[in-house]
């Protein structure tokens, strides 16, 4: 069991900047992404994250015509091995619906949650603090964790 896979688990959820880290750089915290893009790579551990994901990413490509990043998020998430893309259903989206009811949660975030749930990941790993809210002990922000 390798550093990543101690802290997050052998299965990981992805948030949407997590992934935006990834494809674009986030240099606060370039050395937690290499080392969980290489626990991916090394098959430590699995991640999953939503189709939901790559319409969110998608946007400020589109907006600002930038093909080339674009390009990226479309390649970064596809299905491989150590990236699994959940489609969203209806049942997703009534777990989604029961977490709203019960948390602050925003329908995007809380599909990604309900996400998480339904498959059984050990982690959901995020920078944005409004899950600490939620008081799910699977919940790590990336920020307040060491993965080197």
């Amino acid at each position: 069991m390798g550093i990543v896979s101690a802290v997050l688990g052998r299965t990981v959820y992805l948030d949407t900047n997590i992934i935006i880290y990834a494809v674009e750089g986030f240099a606060p915290l370039a050395g937690q992404i290499t080392a969980l893009l290489q626990a991916m790579d090394d098959a430590e551990m699995i991640a999953v994250t939503s189709e939901l994901t790559l319409a969110e990413v998608l946007v400020k490509p589109l907006t600002d015509g930038n093909t080339t990043v674009q390009h990226a998020y479309q390649t970064f998430l596809q299905p491989t091995p150590a990236l699994q893309i959940i489609p969203i259903s209806r049942d997703l989206l009534e777990a989604a619906a029961a977490l709203r009811a019960a948390t602050k949660l925003k329908l995007p975030d809380a599909i990604h949650l309900a996400t998480a749930h339904r498959y059984g990941c050990d982690s959901f790993l995020t920078n944005d603090e409004l899950f600490k809210s939620v008081g799910d002990a699977r919940v790590k922000i990336l920020a307040e964790i060491s993965l080197v």
